[in-house]
């Protein structure tokens, strides 16, 4: 195993390391940073890595790049009672993260991206390093999760047109909206999401492997996670599942499904739980460069982090509520976060997920990321107000058939949140007055917003997902290199985000006394899931 078994509970930087600490500091571009020593030593630099680096952003009383994760919605809306809302409004932190500990903003990098030809960035990017991570973890005993999906460095190839893994493994791609802005290739990153039901939703009642079942169950938590009553699907065929899954009478081939109370095959005595996976779903993200071929942005080979979570409790609402109250008791106590490390297996927030994370290591090669870099993931997957059962994307898929598949921004409409009229992404940059939430994106504010720094809402309408969101072949290589001295330096504890320049829309320290705070007019209700028309079902929503 690379670490033990350990419960950690808003660890301090113990006595007698408090010299190492001082140590590993990192003033300035190039200092050495070694995560596992710091790991071994029972040393935290960072208490509070789960405010991630977006939460330090200048709102200068009118930008509100917040309430894309910070939400209360009405009793009862969705089995999510964080009710964070009002971080739209004000620095609401604790002590410790008045000090803004993501130092990576602030470091001038220009002169090492200048350093970085095109020619050296684009062999590294296109350069895997995905297919040996698995039988090293297995040589080094590890005894989490193994990479159990083939050829996941071939992206849309790995998949068939459905978005079943080509490898019998049974995970599935699905085409998904990204959420503004992190995951926006312009700002950084490319990825994908992979959904995995445990074997009995892939099976039949006596245990055969079944795509039809696969595929009915697939429509099944979508439609719970969504809270739909129909969903279109691929092709299904009734009479391997005998049962009329469309509600048309006949046992045929359906390609819509209807809101039953279980799933179906193996999984037959599931209950379907409102707004809630069932227990045993696992996720897998990889977050990778933002790949350059022809003159087109890609997803390349290479990976700067592989994600995985896996739903190992489901708890029923009236165990959430209380799983949420505690939460905001713990904030009310001014108590650091709290996470049991389950080892190899990852974090446990003790909201019924599991969450592990494999990062680039100096030499290319992905590792197993430390506590402590785990805990920069938990910030989002584990309590804040915005999300669906501790997740994103999956909430944010392309609604039916259409959306399974390799993820695709080509040709993808701007579809609008539910209970919205405009389109997501034209919302999104009149809010935040930019096209990230630093507001430093300055292709994007040339792109889409006039002189008067207004958003050209006409020319955001006529342009579809790719265009909106995907950097100049220029910009994605630029933004390559920055990323490259993080991994370089080891210096993920300091933050993840490429950045060109050195932040200025951001704070380096916030005082809640003077910090401006936003009127209520600039704060929003909103719902992270999209109001995509299901082309399945004749072009009805």
């Amino acid at each position: 195993m690379f670490r033990p078994i350990h419960v950690i509970v808003g660890l301090a930087v113990i006595a007698g390391v408090a010299s190492a600490a001082a140590a590993v500091m990192r003033p300035e571009a190039g200092a050495p940073m070694e995560p596992q020593t710091l790991e071994a030593a029972n040393i935290v630099l960072n208490r509070e890595a789960t405010v991630p680096p977006q939460c330090y952003t200048r709102s200068f009383g009118k930008f509100n790049p917040c309430y894309t994760c910070h939400q209360t919605y009405d009793d009862d809306a969705r089995p999510n009672y964080m009710a964070d809302g009002h971080l739209q409004a004000a620095y609401d932190f604790s002590d410790v993260a008045l000090t803004n500990q993501w130092h990576n903003l602030f470091v001038d990098r220009r002169k090492e991206i200048a350093a970085i030809s095109d020619a050296e960035i684009l062999e590294w990017i296109n350069r895997e390093n995905y297919t040996d991570l698995r039988p090293r973890l297995a040589a080094a005993g590890w005894q989490g999760w193994l990479p159990d999906l083939a050829d996941l460095h071939l992206a849309a190839d790995a998949f068939d047109a459905d978005g079943l893994a080509k490898d019998g493994s049974g995970w599935v791609a699905f085409n998904y909206k990204p959420l503004p802005s992190t995951f926006w290739p312009t700002n950084g990153s490319t990825d994908d999401v992979m959904i995995l039901l445990p074997q009995a939703f892939r099976s039949t009642a006596d245990g055969t492997p079944s795509r039809d079942v696969h595929f009915a169950n697939l429509a099944l938590v979508e439609i719970a996670i969504k809270d739909l009553d129909v969903v279109s699907v691929p092709p299904v065929d009734e009479a391997a599942i005998a049962l009329d899954l469309d509600g048309d009478g006949a046992l045929g081939v359906a390609t819509t499904v209807r809101r039953r109370d279980t799933y179906v095959g193996a999984a037959a005595d599931v209950a379907l739980a409102r707004m809630s996976y069932p227990e045993g779903t696992a996720f897998l993200h990889s977050v990778r460069y933002v790949g350059v071929e022809d003159g087109e942005i890609v997803v390349p080979p290479r990976m700067k982090e592989l994600r995985y979570m896996k739903k190992i409790r489901a708890f029923d609402n009236a165990q959430l509520r209380s799983l949420y109250g505690n939460e905001h008791q713990e904030k009310i106590d001014e108590l650091l976060p709290k996470f049991v490390d389950a080892g190899d297996r990852g974090l446990d927030a003790g909201m019924g997920w599991l969450v592990q994370g494999f990062i680039e290591d100096r030499d290319g090669s992905l590792r197993p990321q430390t506590f402590e870099e785990t805990t920069f993931c938990m910030g989002c997957h584990s309590s804040i107000g915005a999300t669906v059962d501790q997740t994103f994307a999956f909430g944010r898929k392309v609604t039916g058939a259409a959306g399974w598949g390799y993820v695709d921004f080509k040709g993808m409409a701007d579809a609008p949140n539910i209970g919205e009229s405009r389109g997501e992404i034209l919302t999104y940059l009149d809010r935040v007055g930019g096209g990230s939430e630093f507001r430093e994106n300055p292709e994007m504010e040339a792109r889409w917003f006039g002189a008067d720094g207004q958003v050209d809402a006409a020319k955001v309408e006529a342009a579809d997902v790719y265009t909106l969101i995907t950097p100049s072949p220029a910009r994605a290589l630029a933004l390559n290199k920055a990323y490259r001295p993080i991994v370089a330096e080891q210096s993920f504890l300091y933050g993840r985000d490429a950045v060109l320049a050195p932040a200025r829309n951001v704070y380096d320290a916030v005082d809640p006394e003077t910090a401006p705070t936003l009127a209520k007019r600039f704060q929003f209700r909103w719902d992270m899931r999209l109001d995509w028309p299901d082309a399945g079902l004749n072009g009805g929503g």
